[in-house]
């Protein structure tokens, strides 16, 4: 027969709240890693889902199925700078664009390859054309171009210069040697193994952007 200290148990175990925010992050963090250890070819809800170990259920709930969790991703690719790069490295303690521009391409160089993980999936992000790889590369690209926004802060490019343009090739350019420095450590006959050489690419950056904003 069933006591009332046991129904009294059963209601309170039915009644526990869930610790959503926990579960979110169990299954952002499945779904982070999932991608860049098989790319979009293994790459689902049910694979997320057993990965973060929940009902598959939850990441509809909480992300609105699989293209929120990509959305969630790009932004987090494009936002991850903000964690490593110096508040104080905002417009608003630096004299020109250039300036801006100078120290935040060496800053975003630093820190991305301080993380091998976030080459590994924006590799993967570039090397697919599917509706998934385009959403997150979408998603990337906005939350990239709002923090490059924020981070300028009143500071404004010289006149004549397509800014858009040209931060949107010198940044891609920093990634594509970094990735191209994790798979084989050279890229057109330009060795990115040690200190040294990145010291160059540094100061080669450097130079580009002088040139370009003075």
């Amino acid at each position: 027969m069933l006591q009332i200290d046991d129904l009294t148990a059963k209601e309170s175990v039915a009644v526990r709240p869930r610790n959503r925010a926990g579960t979110e992050r169990a299954i952002f963090a499945a779904a982070r890693d999932l991608l860049a250890e098989q790319g979009f070819q293994g790459f689902g809800i049910n694979a997320v889902a057993r990965r973060a170990g929940c009902d598959k259920q939850l990441i509809y709930r909480y992300f609105g199925g699989l293209d929120g969790l990509i959305d969630a991703i790009g932004a987090d690719l494009g936002n991850w700078v903000k964690d490593r790069i110096p508040e104080d490295s905002g417009g608003a303690f630096l004299l020109t664009y250039g300036d801006l521009m100078e120290r935040l391409s060496i800053l975003f160089m630093e820190a991305l390859r301080d993380d091998p993980l976030v080459c590994k999936i924006i590799a993967w992000e570039v090397s697919k054309d599917t509706p998934q790889v385009r959403r997150l590369a979408e998603a990337r690209a906005k939350a990239l171009a709002k923090w490059l926004d924020r981070m300028r802060g009143s500071l404004v490019p010289p006149k004549g210069v397509d800014a858009a343009t040209t931060n949107a090739l010198l940044f891609a350019s920093i990634q594509h040697l970094v990735i191209s420095a994790s798979v084989g450590g050279q890229f057109a006959g330009v060795s990115l193994k040690s200190a040294k050489d990145w010291d160059k690419v540094a100061s080669a950056v450097r130079r580009m952007v002088r040139a370009i904003y003075g």
